[in-house]
């Protein structure tokens, strides 16, 4: 990368959000120290790998806090074009995994280019909101939403064909907070809550309502779903069917959560951990092992460490001083907030599970690295804040 587009002046150093840096370096340590539980012998001490990537992705957060404000603007467009491309490739290349064809193998190293689709995701239509403001026509419509609708839904539906249902809903429900945060006008609004009014309908309809056994009622989407698919739905409005089939994962993982009681079974001594019943333990079920052998006095401390840096990284977006600024913290904030509440969310039962794994917890060099790079994003609005 030319040197010419990274810059640091001393006046910036004291505008640094301190809050995020050191709170995200707190809640990664800890996910460390977790793993190191989770993937005990005889699994593979994935903490060690870890601790690199956590490593490589502090670098990485350095050097993205240190781009000029104005390179960022225009590597926006090339960003989000080379990641849509890298999904696209996935399809031919692609290394499939747990029935999702969405990493790349590169020897040791696997890259999933989803996770840096929300980075450019962000950084592509805070630019669209930037360029596209109208000071005398500060609300959007239908017809002004067609091109950053077209920008989220293009990677949603690439993401989706892998298929990845969580990432894929992490990546639509960014985009509509985007969306509204852009300030929509009242029938968009009114489409919008409709919308969701009738989603929840189609689903009582499908997998709730009952109908005689020799008068069966139409559905309208559980027979287009694929049969995993629309198992985890039925499975999350019944927890109590399957338990060794659909419902499996979540039943041992609500078994975990609510063994580790009020203080929990102590490091190493989680059960349901240390004899394997926990699903994907050390990715999308890290909380799981946390609850288990922590407790529940210690999640309440880990939710507060993540409460924390969503508020320092909302008073990064109230304090940026342009639209691109503001709405690359809010598209930040945003991700990490749905990932966070899909993914405890799913490990608790309130939730299907979708496969999201928590943000500087779960292991994954991808993941860390996406997450350490979103948040280099808004220590350089931070920092550059008085220079507009």
């Amino acid at each position: 990368m030319d040197l010419m587009q990274m810059r640091v002046e001393r006046r910036m150093v004291p505008h640094v959000p301190w809050g995020v840096v050191l709170t995200a370096l707190v809640l990664a340590l800890i996910g460390i120290w977790n793993l190191a539980s989770a993937a005990r012998p005889p699994h593979t001490p994935v903490w060690k790998a870890q601790l690199a990537y956590l490593g490589i992705s502090v670098v990485a957060m350095g050097v993205v806090a240190a781009l000029k404000f104005q390179f960022l603007q225009r590597i926006a467009l090339p960003f989000y074009v080379v990641n849509l491309l890298a999904l696209v490739a996935l399809r031919f290349v692609g290394h499939t995994a747990k029935g999702a064809e969405s990493w790349f193998n590169l020897g040791p190293l696997r890259i999933q280019p989803a996770e840096f689709m929300k980075i450019g995701l962000i950084l592509m239509m805070a630019k669209f909101f930037h360029d596209d403001f109208r000071p005398s026509d500060d609300r959007y419509g239908f017809l002004r939403l067609v091109r950053p609708a077209l920008i989220a839904a293009v990677p949603t539906v690439l993401v989706l064909a892998q298929p990845d249902l969580g990432t894929a809903m992490m990546l639509g429900l960014t985009s509509l907070t985007l969306l509204l945060f852009a300030r929509v006008r009242w029938p968009v609004a009114v489409v919008l809550v409709t919308g969701l009014l009738t989603v929840s309908v189609v689903i009582w309809n499908d997998y709730v309502r009952k109908s005689p056994p020799d008068q069966p009622h139409a559905t309208l989407l559980r027979h287009r779903l694929k049969k995993h698919q629309s198992a985890r739905i039925s499975g999350w409005l019944d927890p109590e069917s399957d338990l060794r089939g659909t419902n499996y994962h979540s039943a041992q993982s609500k078994i975990a959560v609510g063994s580790g009681g009020l203080t929990g079974k102590g490091w190493q001594k989680g059960t349901q951990t240390g004899l394997s019943f926990l699903p994907e333990q050390h990715t999308d079920f890290i909380f799981s092992v946390w609850a288990e052998e922590q407790g529940f006095l210690a999640c309440v401390g880990l939710l507060a460490l993540y409460a924390m840096l969503l508020l320092y990284s909302l008073g990064v977006a109230s304090q940026a001083r342009d639209r691109f600024g503001a709405f690359i913290a809010v598209g930040v904030t945003a991700m990490l907030f749905w990932q966070v509440f899909e993914n405890i969310g799913m490990v608790i039962g309130l939730l299907p599970v979708t496969g999201i794994t928590l943000p500087l917890l779960s292991y994954g060099g991808s993941s860390m690295l996406s997450v350490m790079m979103s948040l280099g994003l808004l220590v350089n609005i931070a920092m550059r804040r008085h220079m507009f």
